[in-house]
Order: C-alpha cells, then sequence, then structure tokens
C-alpha cells in the first residue's frame, strides 16, 4: 500500500500516521518520543480555552513546545463560541494545526457544555468554527465520536456542518459518547463519513497493531489514523506500521528496546518538568512498557513503593536485564 502525504489546508504531512491529543498522557517528553518513532503530526494535551484566556500557570504549561517536534497540533476545548475564538488568537503563532475537541466523553469535559456534549447541539457547533475559523488562519479541525448516544449518531451531519464552515480536515473515533471505550468502534461510520465529505478525514480507535492500522487505512479510506490507547509502552507501533506500508519488515522490540526508550522517556521527563512529578507521572507510562513481560506484576509493585528517581532508575535496569517476552 501506498504511503499516503495527508494534506491539511497548507500542511502537508510526511506520512498518515498520527499521535492522538489525549488528557494526561500527551505532554511535550511523550510527543518527543512519539515524534522520534515517526508520527507525522503530534498533538498537545486537550487544553482549555476558559483556562488558556485567563492565563492559568497550569494551562499555560499544556503548551510548553520542543523544535524537534513540528508540525504540532495544539487541541482546545471549551463550549463558548466567542472564549474559543479568543483562546484560537492566543496560540496561532504556537502551533502548526489548531483542533477542536467535539469528541471527549469524560463527565467533567461534558458536564461543562465541552466534548461529546456538543454532538447533541449541532448549531452551536456551526457557531464555534465560525468564530475560531475568523481569527485562525492556519489549519483547522475537529475530532469528534459517532453521536451522544446509539439513538443520536449524527458523525455525517456535524461533518456536513464542519466542512461548511470552513474545517480543514476531521478525525472520527467512531464509538458514541455512550459507549466510552468499551466494545468495538465502528469503523464503517469512518468510511461513511470519508465518503461524505471533500476534506480528509482521519479516523480513531481500537489501533492496537501494526495490522489494525493497515486495515483501517484500506477498509475505510480515510486519510490518516491517528494512534491513542494502543501507543501507551509502545511507540513502536507507529514505525511498525509505516513499515507495513511500506513493504518492509516489520521489527518488535527486545527487552533491551524497551528499557532503552522507558529510560530515555523517563529522562525527557525529568528535565522538563523535575523529580517530583516525574515520579508521581511516569509510573503508569513504565507499567505500560513493561506489560507483557515476565514479572510485570512484581515490577509494578515496586514501582509504587519507590520514591527517588536513582532507585527507579535502578528498577527498571533490574526488570529489563532479567525479563523476556512473555
Amino acid at each position: 500500500m501506498q504511503i499516503r502525504h495527508p494534506q491539511i489546508k497548507s500542511l502537508q504531512l510526511s506520512n498518515p500516521v498520527i499521535l492522538a491529543p489525549m488528557a494526561g498522557i500527551t505532554c511535550l517528553p511523550y510527543r518527543r518520543i512519539m515524534k522520534s518513532f515517526g508520527a507525522s503530526l503530534v498533538f498537545s494535551e486537550m487544553v482549555s480555552a476558559n483556562g488558556l484566556i485567563r492565563d492559568g500557570q497550569k494551562t499555560q504549561l499544556l503548551l510548553a513546545t520542543h523544535q524537534n517536534e513540528f508540525p504540532l497540533g495544539i487541541q482546545l476545548f471549551g463550549d463558548d463560541p466567542v472564549v474559543l475564538a479568543k483562546a484560537a488568537e492566543i496560540i496561532k503563532e504556537d502551533s502548526s494545526l489548531l483542533d477542536i475537541n467535539m469528541g471527549c466523553p469524560v463527565k467533567k469535559v461534558v458536564r461543562s457544555g465541552a466534548g461529546s456534549a456538543l454532538l447533541q447541539e449541532p448549531q452551536r457547533v456551526g457557531q464555534i468554527i465560525t468564530a475560531v475559523r475568523k481569527v485562525y488562519p492556519g489549519p483547522l479541525t475537529i475530532k469528534i465520536r459517532s453521536g451522544w448516544d446509539e439513538n443520536s449518531l449524527n458523525f455525517l451531519d456535524i461533518g456536513r456542518i464542519a466542512e461548511a464552515e470552513g474545517v480543514d480536515a476531521i478525525t472520527l473515533h467512531p464509538r458514541p459518547r455512550s459507549q466510552g471505550f468499551s466494545g468495538n468502534a465502528h469503523w464503517e461510520h469512518i468510511a461513511e463519513l470519508k465518503s461524505a465529505l471533500n476534506i480528509p478525514v482521519f479516523g480513531s480507535g481500537d489501533i492496537f497493531s501494526a495490522e489494525d492500522g493497515l486495515q483501517m487505512l484500506q477498509q475505510t479510506g480515510c486519510d490518516a489514523i491517528m494512534i491513542g490507547r494502543g501507543g501507551y509502552g509502545n511507540p513502536w507501533l507507529i514505525s511498525q506500521i509505516l513499515a507495513l506500508l511500506a513493504g518492509e519488515k516489520v521489527v518488535y522490540p527486545n527487552s533491551e528496546d524497551k528499557f532503552r526508550v522507558a529510560l530515555q522517556h523517563l529522562q525527557l521527563h525529568h528535565e522538563h518538568f523535575g523529580e517530583k512529578k516525574t515520579l508521581l507521572e511516569m509510573r503508569k507510562h513504565l507499567c505500560w512498557y513493561a506489560k507483557g513481560l515476565d514479572g510485570a506484576s512484581h515490577f509494578r509493585a515496586a514501582l509504587q513503593n519507590t520514591d527517588q528517581l536513582n532507585q527507579v532508575v535502578e528498577l527498571l535496569r533490574t526488570f529489563f536485564s532479567q525479563t523476556e517476552a512473555a
């Protein structure tokens, strides 16, 4: 299968494998790791438009960037067209692309009227895109789900509204909000949306292997795929998909490879956030790197009882030197 080079307005991507924006996950160190494995576009975590215009320090931290990670997409969330437009003006010099989240199913986000709650208000979706489009000249995208629930699958209507109001591409996670991440993603929705629109359509959901990525591209005809949960502790997924697309041999990491990348990830996180935050936030990532290896449960338990960075490094070194893939 020929490697596609998706075009999003003025931005041409080097390949069709994109890192999805994920709250609590796609911070700068994580993006740098995933970029090094070939992701053509990486995204910030969700950034609150309200927090951004109020100049919240926490929100500003989410916008830290590194020259090696571009092109970089910044994802905003909110429910007020005016607020989102103001936030878009603030970040327009910092990003290669702006995405508006209209699919997040998390209760806290939905209760505020943002994320997938917007799928219940197609008119507001149009108003938000119109307002942001007026002030943001660069590539503009949205990320949606199939609908609010099984009885209101309105992704085609939302897609047509988005295209009419000036969105340059759209990502669909083909589950309704009510499904969360359970069951299977309905990839056929991606194919339907692709057939209905003239702008690029990206697919997201249930890509856990290189074969999954290839199948989504082939079955749906989408222009690119987004890697989300499948990339947890597994940045090799990106390079494996690209190898499969290029007709090359797919290479799987051994314990030494996993140790090297986990250590690099830990060091990047420490450089950016310091020891205290690294000890808190990197535990989940290190457990993901260890998944599927002999002794992973003992490693997880030991990691929870470790409160110094040098001890974490030694624990990593010992674990990966002694284990082999289960």
